[in-house]
């Protein structure tokens, strides 16, 4: 019995000893010693600097769920937003302050009313020309939503001329930063107390974007066809009211959840539109609703194990 016993003892022990190694090891990323945003070198040797990093790069390394997301949406979406920021002169690395906004949900809306992937608060959209109310919401509107950005960015470079404090102050607001500037005694962002949101902001941005330029380093190796494909359409323009989008929508074979899908900034199931302003409504091709991998882009190669 006893000899029986330590048989089954030791015998249950090599299997749980081949089972450990068979599963993968949990290990801890590298830490570099400075990272580049927008052609701005950040330091990270200073121990607070370096452990804020790492937090950030940590989560989006074992997120895997929201992390492989993001690599699918971003071959949508950053062929959408790369061009625009170029013609506003805006640092291409902006597009993982959209990244971290909003983790490229076209529908994200936040607690304080944020909205879109550039979660923009209702008059700060406003301010730079978008439409917002019952029936059109232009923060949910990509391409416009990109330029109001642009603009937000380029008048608090104005004002703090470095990319990295800009980048804060689209989390914590310009006067904020422009009030602990003063009461801190110091010109850059990473160096003041500020809420825990705001104060981990720009280390998730610069750890985005080391994720989207290696994310093999990070343990992801998505195949070609695990992306999402870019979606082209052509425009309609609309400067009359609709009573029903619905109806409206079946001239071109699209449902009314197909429409709205490629026109989220349109809110309601009808337009009054009682100046007869113009809206550009944008039409994907019936037969682009159907994934083909052949026709599949990789917007970065290194996204992808080929």
């Amino acid at each position: 019995m006893i000899r029986k016993f330590f048989v089954l003892f030791f015998g249950f022990n090599i299997f749980i000893d081949s089972l450990l190694w068979a599963i993968d090891p949990v290990t801890a990323l590298p830490i570099p010693k400075q990272v580049v945003f927008a052609n701005e070198t950040v330091s990270l040797e200073r121990i607070d600097m370096r452990e804020r990093y790492d937090r950030e790069q940590t989560v989006i390394a074992y997120n895997h769920s929201t992390s492989i997301l993001l690599l699918k949406r971003a071959n949508r979406f950053f062929p959408v937003i790369e061009p625009i920021l170029k013609n506003n002169g805006i640092p291409d690395d902006f597009k993982y302050l959209a990244v971290v906004e909003s983790n490229l949900d076209l529908r994200a809306f936040s607690p304080a009313q944020a909205a879109g992937i550039w979660q923009l608060m209702p008059k700060t959209a406003e301010q730079y020309g978008l439409e917002v109310n019952d029936q059109i919401d232009e923060r949910y509107y990509l391409e416009k939503a990109t330029v109001a950005a642009c603009q937000f960015l380029k008048s608090a470079y104005a004002k703090y001329h470095s990319w990295v404090t800009v980048a804060a102050s689209y989390n914590a607001g310009m006067a904020k930063i422009s009030g602990e500037q003063e009461k801190q005694q110091v010109e850059d962002a990473y160096d003041m107390l500020l809420s825990t949101e705001s104060s981990r902001y720009i280390f998730r941005i610069l750890a985005m974007k080391q994720f989207f330029e290696n994310p093999k380093l990070f343990g992801y190796q998505l195949k070609k066809d695990d992306f999402y494909p870019y979606i082209p359409t052509k425009e309609v323009v609309v400067n009359t009211s609709v009573e029903d989008w619905t109806e409206w929508a079946k001239q071109y074979h699209l449902t009314y959840f197909q429409l709205k899908e490629f026109n989220m900034w349109l809110r309601d199931r009808k337009l009054t539109n009682p100046k007869g302003k113009a809206y550009r409504i944008q039409i994907p091709d019936t037969a682009d609703l159907k994934f083909n991998p052949q026709h599949l882009k990789i917007h970065q190669p290194i996204w992808a194990v080929w």
